[in-house]
């Protein structure tokens, strides 16, 4: 990892990837929103980090000055010859109007409600027997034992993707989200592994065609025309990678916090139709994805002098604590009834995938407490947290309890 300086003022230099912003990056929105809530930075090429709720809406859904051709912040910009907008790395999260919504359009049937609803058997399954391989121990570790392992085996699944190969799956997620300091070249050479896979995986699937995502973006059409790899590629990537680091964060924080919270985790236990309001409470306090796009051409936005390509880094989490939005919104309340949160973004690009996470974590959190209904953080100290974009923890030693 590039060595860096640390951060003195957050306001002026603002680093997703410093060690402050990563442990406990919640102070530092604080202080953002009420100080300066648009921070600019020179980092990464320069950008601009919006602080509050209403700077966040405002560029989610102003596709007219900020494009989302990229949704990752790195040392670099997007090679617009070698894949111009408006498909972008990974639609449709990088595809701009209006070819976004044809590419959304496409994903949207798997990820409907009953597709959806319908993997609740396999997922239950799956949570149970991460539960039996850990069965005897006094101390287990939510993130690695647990929560990384349910949406790998959940996402590789639909894509139609080897059992096997879930722990790559994991290491893809580092190369892609994880390495954000890396010089440009570096994190091309990083990427050839996760190059290859998907390749073999699409030459296979052209092989040997079956009945799974991989299969169906092969052969659904646009216009009489069946999609270009590299769209089908990049969908992929996205549905991998998205699908299983946002999920394995919400899931290892909810942990985390119910771990440190005895007496939410009592009510959740005792009171299972608290569920679905835990569940969005969960996704507000602990929202783990924060969201790039670059601005499109010079410009004053929200009194910033922005310039073309400038990074912004969109703070859903920050917005799901703004006190002008949300009552007592430092406070978790597993209860609180009005939770419109931006966990999932907002505007055109809002997750497509949000049945399937809200049933992930449902159904991993009802497993967890039904078979350990009391324990606690092992080491409060040991807990580790993801840098970048999806922050989540990853070292979640668990302490059970009788």
């Amino acid at each position: 990892m590039t060595i860096k300086p640390p951060v003195d003022d957050f306001a002026t230099d603002w680093d997703h990837a410093d060690p402050q912003w990563v442990s406990d990056p919640y102070p530092i929105w604080d202080d953002l929103r009420e100080r300066c809530p648009v921070a600019h930075t020179e980092r990464y090429g320069g950008g601009w980090f919006p602080a509050t709720h209403a700077g966040v809406s405002a560029i989610a859904n102003d596709t007219e000055n900020f494009t989302s051709r990229t949704v990752i912040i790195g040392n670099g910009r997007p090679d617009e010859d070698a894949l111009p907008s408006p498909i972008g790395v990974a639609p449709p999260i990088s595809s701009d109007p209006p070819f976004h919504k044809i590419a959304r359009r496409l994903i949207l049937p798997a990820f409907a409600p009953g597709p959806v609803n319908a993997l609740e058997p396999r997922i239950r399954e799956l949570c149970v027997s991460l539960l039996d391989r850990m069965a005897g121990q006094a101390v287990v570790n939510g993130g690695s034992d647990y929560a990384q392992y349910v949406p790998a085996a959940v996402i590789s699944r639909m894509l139609g993707f080897p059992e096997a190969d879930e722990d790559l799956f994991r290491e893809f997620v580092h190369i892609v989200i994880g390495g954000i300091d890396h010089p440009l070249e570096q994190r091309i050479e990083e990427f050839q592994p996760v190059e290859d896979y998907f390749t073999k995986q699409i030459e296979d699937h052209q092989a040997n065609p079956r009945d799974d995502l991989t299969s169906y973006l092969l052969n659904v059409e646009l216009g009489g025309e069946k999609l270009a790899i590299e769209h089908v590629f990049g969908t992929m990537v996205l549905v991998l990678i998205a699908g299983i680091d946002t999920t394995w964060s919400a899931l290892g924080a909810s942990l985390w916090h119910l771990a440190g919270n005895p007496d939410d985790l009592a009510r959740l236990v005792n009171e299972p139709d608290l569920m679905p309001l835990a569940i969005e409470e969960f996704l507000r306090f602990y929202a783990p994805v924060t969201m790039a796009r670059l601005v499109k051409h010079d410009m004053e936005y929200l009194g910033c002098p922005m310039k073309e390509y400038d990074w912004i880094l969109l703070g859903f989490p920050a917005a799901n604590r703004d006190p002008a939005v949300f009552a007592d919104a430092d406070k978790f309340i597993i209860d609180r009834q009005e939770n419109r949160h931006l966990a999932f973004g907002l505007g055109i690009h809002r997750c497509a995938g949000s049945n399937l996470a809200r049933l992930e974590l449902r159904i991993a959190i009802e497993e967890f407490i039904k078979r350990y209904p009391r324990f606690e953080l092992a080491d409060p100290g040991a807990v580790t947290w993801a840098p970048g974009q999806i922050r989540g923890p990853r070292n979640l030693p668990i302490r059970i309890l009788d």
